[in-house]
């Protein structure tokens, strides 16, 4: 409409009737009225000022923002520290920035989450889950844009992989490719894990988490949303429970939750480390 608006009177009147932009602006931006109210302008201004600066994320800026909002929303109920280890939007130019220093293309729907929250601070708890065993600790932080660009990979193994996530104690992290190469598909999403059985040490397999960003940001967030993971200690616990794992004697239930542990597991040899949490 707005191009158009130039090329037909009886689309320039349609273009200039604010209520037509205010559907978009919900839509596309999830604008509150609380929000039109406090930036006291049109809903047509409100949505060309925004399309200026966000309109390549068009397509996935309100899945992305419903997420965070859901997130921070739930994090200030039961975590309310973690709040506060989140950072401030990106802008434009520090991603373009970043673009030129790894000499790749991050995908748009991670330059999008990222223009609404740069990550978090390297603390602990971290916002992407915990695990936790008598010996064995792990937590992982969603890596602002800088620190995910010190540790971008040109390694064999791990060409174009730019790492997502990164555990204090344990150095696991959750890599993304950033081109289909050494047999990954572009922009997924996994843990390495050495090939011990490989002739070359560089060589790795995958546990693959995700198959873009988006969904591999927004499927977490649903988990912990709807409580599909606990809250223990005021940390994200990444308990999978399946709710036929329940089993009940007289009035007596018994609930079985279960963890895969990525760094304790390998493929070549196979050996896989699950922890069950049991209420």
């Amino acid at each position: 409409i707005y191009s158009c608006c130039y090329l037909n009177q009886r689309l320039n009147q349609l273009s200039s009737h604010d209520p037509l932009w205010k559907r978009h602006c919900k839509k596309y931006w999830l604008i509150s009225e609380e929000e039109k109210n406090r930036r006291n302008q049109s809903w047509k201004d409100i949505f060309t000022s925004t399309y200026s600066d966000l309109g390549r994320y068009i397509h996935c800026y309100a899945t992305l923002k419903k997420a965070w909002d859901d997130l921070e929303k739930y994090l200030g109920q039961w975590c309310p520290r973690m709040i506060s280890s989140l950072k401030e939007s990106a802008r434009e130019e520090d991603l373009d920035a970043v673009e030129a220093q790894i000499r790749c293309k991050l995908p748009d729907d991670y330059r999008c989450s990222f223009r609404i929250h740069n990550g978090q601070k390297l603390v602990v708890p971290g916002l992407m889950g915990s695990m936790a065993l008598s010996n064995h600790y792990r937590s992982e932080d969603l890596l602002d844009i800088d620190t995910a660009a010190g540790g971008f990979q040109q390694r064999l193994g791990l060409k174009q992989c730019l790492p997502l996530t990164f555990c204090i104690h344990t150095g696991l992290s959750q890599y993304m490719a950033l081109e289909s190469v050494e047999g990954r598909n572009k922009y997924e999403i996994f843990y390495q894990c050495p090939d011990q059985m490989a002739r070359k040490p560089s060589t790795i397999v995958m546990f693959i988490t995700g198959t873009s960003y988006l969904e591999w940001f927004t499927s977490y967030v649903n988990e912990v949303v709807t409580g599909g993971y606990p809250i223990i200690r005021d940390q994200i616990f990444r308990y999978v429970h399946d709710k036929k794992c329940v089993a009940t004697t007289e009035d007596i239930t018994v609930s079985v939750s279960t963890s895969f542990l990525p760094e304790l597991s390998s493929v070549h040899p196979p050996h896989y480390f699950f922890t069950y949490r049991i209420r």
